[in-house]
């Protein structure tokens, strides 16, 4: 190489050095060396000379760390008479576990950080007790030991000495644990270690869906505190802090074998009610009997009590209303109600019976199995109001023959007038019959249209088929019950159809439709259920009226039904 050469590549060398070792001269350090589970802890990346400076890709810490977010800050000095500046970035970090956690090398303003440790340690909870740190979190759960699907209360506390500006509490999380917030928040003071702290207190209602030893983990507290002591507070200057609950766990055992098959019901209080019906205890046919049934639980959510229902009464048509279901907190309980109505319509004058009606829960206070139960109840069915009242003038005929030929009273004479203004009703009326009759004729033309055929069971099974396959259950409803009544005209609803049918595929597909349609839940693939239950026509009960002595409620409805 010519020394010419060599002259330039030095001189190119002493000019970028200063921008190389300016790019170089990079730092990484930590706030604190040494924390505990659930505090957070700061990152500080900084570099010497300013300018615009980029935040670091940060991947290489989601193992460990979660990235909370950052900041970035520029300060210039000036030293007899020279300029420097310097770019700090603070990254806050909350270590995911225990142990000695590692940050690795970071590039970082062209340069690359020195790898650091962090040693993090389990919560500290004398600490709290006595009054040493300035936040902390509690959990509790009451009761620890109890059967899956049994309300359990997860209490959290946090405790705080100064002012939080702002803050982000965690709400528990657990798979396979039903988690819901009883309440509002709960504000009061207390005091721990000789130190005053105001408390937020948050209950939850956990509900374990699965059995087995289940640990609640813990649940973080990120937020900025200020102490008006400080001569900073005025300007708004926080200090961030965090805290972590600790650790709690619960049993979830398995339903007994006390409480047999039935739906299993593990509540604290249930309460099973019929409203209704006559005063007197006389019906009459034709005219319906409005009855309210309701279940309600403490401890309970309303999806996990089973659906109201009430069997084929025999010399009556029920007819379901809609549900009204709901779940509201008393205390620290869940309550759930299902209430449901029915209109019982007799079509028969005797005797009516509502047959006994059962449900077995569990009761969690005092570990045993209990029955609710609704009494039998018995009604006298009379004639219709118009069957007796139209008897009555035929047996009085022949006492009112003499009169016939008798001179007028003062009474009839003076009940002429209105015997002209009804017939001057009927005349009315007859025009107003005979005028749309005339509209109607000429909108259709002189030729009478004929009456459409009915149509046949093969034309109603194929247009089920097709209204099956279609999210209207309106729709479904009125194709399945059409072509059922093209073989059983006695049919009059889907509970009727459900009885008179002997396959148990068809009548879940049945109450699957009835749940969609009444209660509003959705069922997923309800089109294909339907249509495959169906595809090959109705399983009829060999008896050919769809009654039998035993219960007629599917195995969704947990009820035992004697009569």
């Amino acid at each position: 190489m010519k020394p010419r050469h060599l002259a330039i590549l030095w001189c190119l060398f002493a000019l970028l050095w200063p921008l190389a070792a300016a790019a170089a001269d990079v730092q990484a350090t930590l706030d604190r060396s040494r924390v505990e589970l659930g505090e957070t802890v700061t990152l500080n990346l900084r570099s010497q000379g300013g300018g615009m400076v980029q935040t670091p890709d940060l991947s290489a810490l989601s193992r460990d760390f979660a990235v909370l977010g950052s900041s970035s800050n520029t300060s210039i000095s000036i030293i007899n008479g020279r300029r420097s500046a310097q770019v700090t970035v603070g990254v806050a970090l909350r270590p995911m576990h225990t142990g000695t956690l590692r940050i690795p090398p970071l590039a970082f303003a062209g340069g690359t950080t020195a790898p650091l440790e962090l040693q993090v340690d389990e919560p500290d909870p004398n600490a709290a007790a006595s009054g040493r740190k300035d936040v902390f979190l509690e959990a509790v759960v009451d009761p620890v030991d109890g059967y899956v699907g049994q309300q359990r209360v997860y209490t959290l506390r946090l405790f705080f000495a100064a002012d939080l500006t702002n803050g982000a509490l965690e709400d528990p999380q657990l798979a396979g644990v039903d988690v819901r917030r009883l309440g509002n928040e709960i504000n009061y003071q207390a005091e721990r270690g000789g130190r005053r702290y105001n408390v937020i207190e948050r209950r939850y209602a956990l509900t374990p869906q699965r059995e087995g030893h289940l640990d609640i983990p813990p649940v973080a507290f990120q937020g900025d505190m200020v102490s008006m002591a400080d001569p900073n507070a005025f300007f708004g200057s926080g200090t961030p802090v965090s805290a972590s609950s600790p650790g709690v766990s619960i049993n979830a055992k398995a339903a007994p074998a006390e409480a047999g098959r039935t739906t299993w019901l593990p509540a604290r209080d249930l309460n099973l009610a019929l409203d209704g019906g006559p005063s007197h205890g006389d019906l009459r046919v034709g005219q319906p009997l409005n009855l309210m049934m309701s279940v309600q639980a403490t401890g309970l959510p309303y999806e996990a009590l089973p659906a109201l229902s009430l069997p084929a009464l025999d010399g009556a048509t029920v007819y379901p209303d809609k549900p009204v279901n709901a779940t509201h907190v008393d205390g620290q309980w869940l309550v759930g109600r299902r209430q449901q109505g029915f209109a019982i319509v007799p079509n028969r004058p005797g005797t009516l019976t509502i047959p006994e009606t059962t449900l077995t829960w569990w009761n969690v206070v005092t570990d045993k199995p209990e029955v609710a139960r609704l009494p039998a109840q018995t009604f006298t069915v009379l004639p219709a109001t118009g069957a007796a009242a139209s008897q009555a003038p035929i047996a009085a005929q022949p006492s009112r023959a003499p009169e016939i030929t008798a001179a007028p009273s003062a009474a009839t004479a003076s009940a002429t007038p209105w015997r002209w203004i009804a017939l001057g009703s009927v005349g009315l009326w007859l025009v107003s019959m005979a005028a749309w009759w005339w509209q109607r004729r000429s909108r259709r033309g002189a030729t009478p249209e004929a009456p459409a055929p009915a149509a046949s069971p093969a034309k109603l099974r194929a247009a089920f088929l097709g209204a099956a396959r279609s999210s209207d259950e309106v729709a479904q409803v009125s194709a399945l019950l059409k072509w059922a009544r093209a073989e059983r005209p006695a049919i009059q609803n889907l509970g009727e159809l459900s009885q008179a049918l002997a396959s148990d595929r068809q009548r879940e597909a049945i109450a699957a439709l009835q749940r969609k349609r009444y209660a509003g839940q959705e069922e997923s693939g309800l089109g294909d259920r339907l249509a495959s239950a169906f595809r090959d026509g109705f399983d009829w009960r060999s008896d050919g009226n769809g009654t039998s002595n035993g219960s007629p409620l599917p195995p969704l409805y947990p009820f035992n039904v004697r009569r």
